[in-house]
């Protein structure tokens, strides 16, 4: 069985934290989302390729990350694209990419973002007892977030009906980036593309398949974060740290307070300070700060600032002159 992990995206809602650095790198407690799926990837026997699919752009930085790691499955294989408007859409992308690497095996697709509480070798094993397409959906509980993915009705396990995007939801169970595709399934990419159809999400080629083929889906309760946005980051990095706070053995934090899901990383300075529900990268100052829901990138420096929901670019300088922050 191959595996296509899916890190193409340039996650421009995140910028400008993700200007210079692919998301999927964004720590997530102890580690990293991508790394989560590599690690589960490599020990899985069944799997016996890694394609990571990503941009020219980040092309550089992926392979500098695989090199640094001890994975010996993952391959790059790159999209040629730079910008966001580039891109030829995720199922564009996706088939490129079959027909490049001359993929002919059942195939694992899952986002390199995708933070999900379930072990991607149980998702393998419905797949295999299935022997059809399969597809994992999750329940997120709100009709209005609903809108943002693919809906999916099911008869027992079967999906009988697969609507991308709905206007007006009848339900709140989706899919989620994480689907199996069997080798007679693979070729039917190029199918689907070469009759016109969006090459945008791979939503819409489940919503064509859905009606040609028996889909299945693998139903989940637990977590998922689809980290695109700062909240989600936030949300993922919370429910990872579950109300506690990490801060690296090297970092420094004087004479401050640290609420919950605090991430001090490695180098860092917070002096004087509130934080909660934020992240600080490595080598970032604070002094007489309070920081509540935001991100706060590498060699930053910033002092008497008090604000929330921000996110703070790399080499960034703020000061006011008076602090304004009461630990008491």
């Amino acid at each position: 069985m191959k595996a296509i992990v899916l890190a193409g995206g340039y996650a421009t809602r995140l910028w400008p934290i993700t200007k210079n650095r692919p998301k999927m790198f964004l720590p997530v407690g102890e580690s990293t989302v991508i790394d989560d799926i590599f690690s589960e990837l490599e020990a899985d026997d069944r799997v016996d390729e890694v394609y990571v699919s990503t941009n020219e752009r980040f092309a550089d930085d992926f392979a500098e990350f695989l090199d640094d790691r001890d994975y010996e499955k993952p391959t790059l294989t790159i999209e040629e694209t730079t910008e966001e408007d580039e891109k030829f859409g995720v199922i564009g992308a996706l088939a490129q990419l079959v027909d490049r690497e001359n993929i002919q095996d059942d195939t694992l697709v899952i986002a390199g973002d995708n933070l999900i509480s379930f072990d991607i070798a149980d998702f393998l094993d419905f797949f295999e007892e299935k022997d059809s397409p399969s597809l994992a959906a999750y329940d997120v509980g709100s009709l209005e977030r609903a809108k943002s993915y693919g809906l999916v009705d099911l008869d027992g396990d079967q999906v009988v009906d697969f609507q991308e995007k709905p206007e007006n939801p009848k339900s709140t169970l989706v899919s989620i980036a994480c689907y199996g595709f069997t080798e007679e399934t693979v070729p039917l990419l190029s199918e689907y593309l070469e009759a016109g159809e969006n090459p945008d999400e791979p939503g819409w080629f489940v919503q064509w398949l859905q009606s040609r083929k028996d889909v299945f889906a693998y139903t989940f309760e637990g977590a998922w974060f689809d980290i695109g946005t700062p909240e989600s980051y936030l949300d993922a990095v919370a429910w990872k740290l579950g109300g506690e706070n990490l801060v690296a053995e090297d970092a420094t934090v004087e004479n401050s307070v640290l609420g919950e899901n605090v991430h001090v990383m490695s180098g860092a300075e917070v002096v004087n300070s509130s934080l909660d529900n934020s992240v600080v990268f490595p080598d970032a100052t604070l002094r007489d700060c309070d920081v509540r829901d935001s991100i706060i990138d590498q060699n930053t420096r910033l002092e008497n600032i008090d604000f929330a929901g921000a996110l703070i670019g790399a080499h960034t300088t703020i000061s006011n002159e008076t602090p304004d922050v009461d630990l008491e």
